[in-house]
């Protein structure tokens, strides 16, 4: 129980590195400016500028930076991912988060020194999976999905050396991370290759009489009333006409929080927990931060004792999708 465990926090850029930074974080995760990451959005990310920027303000202040190439390359583009290994470990980042086995071997052969985190994006949820990636690749750290139940996490971690991170806020995914192809049917490209469920290009808005209709690819996923809040549009979370009822038909928008566990998951043996959400803003990152730095560091100290403070709800509450929380499948005891 005395071991610590790390807050692992997003930064999709440099104001949201430096909030992280700021409200207590013990590393973020971050992604280069181009499709090797999973959240390849417009605005979002960072060139080498301010890469080695961000890196040195984490650094100076005890932070670690983790940067994510959790993409799969494809045979033309092989070149551009390992150029981003060679650019990252050139960087001086403290660990690299990958999910292509290819990438693994080519990181692990190129650049022996370098810390290999194995993405959620690998979709790793056996301790045998584990194993296999630190026989062949020498992985330190897994990112487990959110598919599996607490009592799941708690098996994994018993059978692996390997250090276990769980998500611990932040959107969920109805599908296995790292095998969803399902908007590909309308976009016709992969969020495991481009790096988004919803590429912008593919993205339009339509201000219409009755409201704002949202299309992906001429499909149209969803319609919002003038007073309704429009978050950003995925395919699984949009509403659609079924037996005469419009609905979320695959995923109603919630967040993951795991306040209410955080002394089973010490127990369990996790040796971080990461908060969703590099294409969420500043202000998000520092909230979400602040919050559970605070409830990490009193779950720690008094696991026995631990009780999730009303204002920490309502805070991550304010941030939460649907404005609402759920443990997921944490919560699955048939599991």
């Amino acid at each position: 129980m005395t071991k610590k465990i790390e807050l692992v926090c997003p930064a999709g850029s440099f104001p949201a590195l430096r909030a992280a930074v700021d409200n207590g974080a013990d590393a973020v995760y971050m992604g280069f400016r181009d499709a090797t990451n999973a959240r390849n959005f417009p605005g979002l990310n960072f060139d080498e500028r301010t890469a080695r920027q961000g890196i040195d303000y984490a650094h100076a202040r005890g932070t670690k930076v983790l940067l994510a190439l959790n993409t799969y390359p494809q045979p033309q583009s092989w070149p551009v991912w390992t150029a981003a290994v060679d650019k990252a470990a050139a960087l001086g980042v403290d660990a690299l988060i990958l999910a292509d086995p290819g990438l693994m071997a080519y990181a692990h052969r190129t650049h022996p020194n370098l810390r290999l985190h194995l993405s959620v994006q690998g979709s790793a949820t056996s301790a045998e999976a584990i194993a296999f990636y630190r026989e062949r690749f020498n992985i330190q750290r897994v990112v487990l999905p959110r598919v599996l139940s607490l009592a799941q996490v708690r098996r994994v971690i018993e059978h692996t050396d390997v250090e276990v991170e769980t998500f611990a806020f932040g959107s969920l995914c109805v599908m296995v991370e790292g095998r969803c192809y399902l908007s590909s049917y309308a976009t016709g490209e992969s969020p495991n290759t481009c790096g988004a469920c919803s590429p912008a290009k593919s993205v339009r808005w339509e201000e219409t009489p009755k409201g704002r209709n949202v299309r992906l690819n001429g499909v149209l996923i969803d319609s919002y009333l003038a007073e309704e809040s429009a978050g950003y549009p995925v395919l699984c979370k949009g509403r659609f006409l079924v037996n005469d009822k419009l609905d979320y038909a695959l995923e109603e928008p919630t967040s993951l929080s795991v306040l209410d566990i955080l002394p089973q998951l010490i127990k369990a043996g996790v040796s971080a927990i990461k908060v969703e959400g590099r294409q969420r803003s500043p202000a998000y990152v520092a909230q979400v931060t602040r919050v559970l730095r605070q409830a990490l560091d009193a779950a720690q100290s008094n696991p026995e004792g631990y009780t999730p403070r009303r204002e920490w709800v309502a805070e991550l509450d304010k941030v939460a999708e649907g404005s609402t929380h759920t443990l997921g499948a944490l919560e699955r005891e048939w599991q």
